[in-house]
């Protein structure tokens, strides 16, 4: 017997499913058209997640303005991948939290910043990279919705997953000490997820789009009032101090990442593996009940379900 674990997102619902496979008889096969990602045609994406592995400090500030701009939508087509090394894209800059989770998931890689998470999607759609890790979901913030409508969207592939522990650091440039400070920046989950220990300090927050891009502005701007939350990373790479470390007020603290690809993995039945599929539904009565017969009809037991418009 081989045990494999399914997952179902959709637009209105999130489903967990775990299903075991006799080696004796075939599985049966769930076969669903596919339509243009709009909300009253049914879309699925069926794909497979494998097992990852989920388990100096002073840099110039002239290296700030010197690490690769992330991909826009309008400048895809000026990169081509040369073939040498898997390229990964992650949205962020560098020092992000998702650099962090591709290097995870593939060590020797060349990691691709991107400006949005769209634009990583259309990365590896336009050959431009090979694979795309972007946050699914947070152990403390949830689900992260956007990337769920962006699977719909667009017609990539989960190919795996990696579990990344966050570990926020209070960084600030040299000379400036913990006093000194008045304010501090970082992405307003970051900055929700430190709250107990900013408050203590007395810190005033200001929210930005990336917890690397919150370093690397106070950096690049040689701010002496202010500091980031963000990676023992970003402050590497930013020449940063960091001021105190592990400063999340929950330390089980994890985001887990899919890994996204042009084409799918087939798994085997020797060994577990999850399915993603996400679909949307036409309004009316019982539409969703419909949708999950068609997994109790192949005694696929969901252990989750996620709805959400």
């Amino acid at each position: 017997m081989a045990t494999a674990t399914s997952i179902v997102r959709s637009p209105a619902a999130l489903l967990f499913a775990k299903v075991t496979v006799s080696d004796h008889k075939p599985t049966p096969t769930i076969q669903i058209s596919r339509f243009p990602s709009k909300r009253s045609c049914f879309t699925a994406l069926l794909s497979s997640l494998h097992d990852n592995n989920d388990d100096d400090d002073n840099n110039n500030n002239n290296n700030v303005i010197s690490h690769p701009k992330p991909l826009s939508s309008s400048q895809l087509f000026n990169s081509v991948s040369n073939g040498s090394r898997l390229r990964v894209a992650y949205q962020g800059v560098r020092g992000a939290y998702s650099e962090a989770a591709a290097e995870k998931a593939y060590p020797n890689c060349e990691t691709v910043p991107c400006d949005q998470f769209d634009s990583a999607f259309q990365a590896v759609e336009k050959w431009l990279v090979d694979r795309a890790v972007l946050p699914i979901e947070n152990s403390l913030g949830g689900s992260i919705h956007r990337n769920y409508d962006l699977l719909l969207r667009h017609s990539l592939h989960i190919v795996g997953e990696v579990k990344l522990a966050v570990q926020h650091c209070l960084v600030a440039n040299h000379g400036v000490q913990l006093e000194d400070l008045s304010r501090v920046l970082s992405h307003p989950q970051a900055l929700a997820q430190c709250e107990n220990t900013l408050t203590k300090i007395g810190l005033s927050r200001e929210a930005v789009d990336d917890t690397a891009l919150a370093a690397k502005h106070v950096a690049l701007h040689k701010l002496k009032d202010t500091g980031a939350v963000a990676s023992s990373s970003a402050a590497k790479i930013y020449g940063l101090n960091i001021l105190a470390q592990n400063i999340q007020d929950d330390c089980d603290n994890v985001t887990r990442f899919l890994i996204l690809a042009r084409e799918p993995i087939i798994p085997g039945i020797q060994n577990p593996f999850k399915t993603s599929i996400v679909f949307s539904l036409e309004e009316g009565p019982g539409v969703l009940f419909k949708a999950l017969a068609v997994f109790a009809l192949r005694q696929i037991n969901l252990t989750k379900a996620f709805i959400y418009d």
